[in-house]
C-alpha cells in the first residue's frame, strides 16, 4: 500500500516538475524585462517550498508510526509475551541466546556487535528480508518480529565486515505450534 502511494506521489510531483520546466522553457522564448519575472519566480518558489514541507511532514507523521520496529507499537498491539533474544555479531558468526521458536512467537531481538559493525538481516525460507537492523559495538538495537510461518530462517550479515563476511550465516528453526517440522 505504501509503495503504491509513494509511486503515485512521485508521478504527480514529476508531472508538476515537468510542467515547471515547460513553463520556464516557454517563457525563455519571450523577450521581457527580468525584474518582474524574478519577483514572480521568488513568490512561486516560496509557495512550492512550503507546500513541499507540508506534504513531507504529513507523509512522515502518517507513516513513521507504522514501522514494525517501534517498541510502543509492539506494546500497544498486545504483545505481552515477548521473548527476548540477545544477538551478538562477531566476525564471522552470530551468537544468540535462543535459536528455536514456534509459530506465533513474538520475539524482541536485542542486537549488538563485539568487534565491527554488522548488519542483522532476518530472512524467511523464500530469502525475503523480514526484519533488519544494525549491529554496532557498545550499542544495542532492538527489532521486533512475530514468526507467522514455520521453517528455517536465516540471519545474514548485511554490512561488509571483512573477508569472511559471506560465511556469517545463522539458521533459526521455527516449528509449527505444538509440533515439529
Amino acid at each position: 500500500m505504501y509503495q503504491q502511494i509513494a509511486m503515485y506521489a512521485t508521478v504527480f510531483f514529476v508531472f508538476l516538475l515537468a510542467l515547471a520546466f515547460a513553463f520556464v522553457y516557454g517563457e525563455s522564448k519571450r523577450s521581457a524585462d527580468y525584474g518582474p519575472i524574478q519577483k514572480k519566480g521568488y513568490k512561486i518558489r516560496k509557495f512550492y517550498f512550503l507546500g513541499l514541507i507540508a506534504i513531507m511532514g504529513f507523509a512522515s507523521v502518517m507513516t513513521l508510526g507504522r514501522l514494525p520496529y517501534d517498541r510502543h507499537q509492539a506494546e500497544a498491539t498486545g504483545l505481552n509475551e515477548i521473548k527476548t533474544v540477545e544477538v551478538t555479531g562477531i566476525q564471522y558468526a552470530w551468537e544468540m541466546s535462543e535459536d528455536q521458536f514456534q509459530v506465533g512467537d513474538q520475539v524482541q531481538f536485542k542486537v549488538t556487535a563485539d568487534d565491527v559493525t554488522h548488519g542483522f538481516g532476518l530472512y524467511n525460507e523464500k530469502m525475503e528480508l523480514v526484519a533488519q537492523t544494525q549491529a554496532m559495538r557498545e550499542y544495542t538495537n532492538t527489532v521486533y518480529y512475530t514468526f507467522e510461518e514455520p521453517g528455517t530462517y536465516q540471519i545474514l550479515c548485511l554490512e561488509y565486515c571483512s573477508t569472511g563476511h559471506h560465511v556469517m550465516v545463522k539458521e533459526i528453526v521455527v516449528e509449527p505450534e505444538g509440533g515439529s517440522l
